[in-house]
């Protein structure tokens, strides 16, 4: 199912990229150090609806309820301890959705872009609520955005990076059309201060998946 789109004219400086994983990429964007991956110009917002979920562009409003889902414990033991104005940088940003069903903010996802023509894609990284785990919908708002890039900033290749040992965040991936491409060691420091594994994994646009569901599937985040 193609989401609906609605966009307004908005010219910013953009920077860039957000299931219940923080990938190392936009955890390295978030907090300002940009490198290869973003965009700069001028921006058109977009809001995206899928069958049960809203991308909207996030707002400073959005902080507080976003804070209040960063501090879950499931979240945060993906996610980390947030960093003084960590979140108010991280709405700023022209490419970070908040995520809504039923007019209620779940989470946040975002994506970031390459800008070298030679290795052009983008990446995403996501986190819900613990209430909205386990109900498919990640794994929609993941199937939502990744359909904007491919069909309407033309992208051929998308990455996610969640850590080896977040099962659910794999699976819900998997759902989408991303397959593991390898294992990424000792890639990202977690809240206990140890170095873990993270998983790259990757989707070209002809995998894709639509979203029907698949008997005997089991539900994802």
């Amino acid at each position: 199912m193609t989401p609906d789109i609605e966009k307004e004219p908005w010219t910013a400086a953009a920077t860039v990229v957000d299931h219940v994983v923080r990938g190392s990429l936009a955890r390295h964007l978030a907090r300002g150090r940009g490198g290869p991956l973003g965009t700069t110009g001028t921006v058109s917002p977009v809001i995206l609806r899928g069958p049960r979920v809203t991308l909207r562009p996030a707002t400073a409003d959005d902080v507080e309820r976003l804070r209040s889902i960063r501090d879950e414990p499931e979240v945060s033991r993906w996610w980390g301890t947030l960093e003084p104005g960590e979140l108010e940088g991280f709405v700023a940003e022209d490419t970070t959705f908040a995520i809504e069903t039923g007019g209620e903010v779940i989470g946040a996802i975002q994506y970031a872009e390459e800008r070298d023509p030679m290795y052009r894609h983008a990446a995403i990284d996501i986190y819900l609520t613990a209430r909205s785990h386990r109900r498919g919908l990640g794994s929609e708002a993941v199937r939502v955005l990744a359909r904007f890039l491919i069909e309407e900033r033309g992208h051929h290749r998308l990455t996610i990076d969640p850590a080896t040992d977040n099962v659910a965040a794999i699976r819900a991936y998997e759902k989408v059309g991303f397959r593991p491409v390898g294992v990424m060691r000792s890639s990202e420091r977690g809240p206990d201060g140890t170095w873990h594994d993270g998983l790259l994994m990757d989707l070209l646009a002809d995998e894709l998946t639509d979203g029907a569901p698949e008997s005997g599937s089991a539900p994802g985040p």
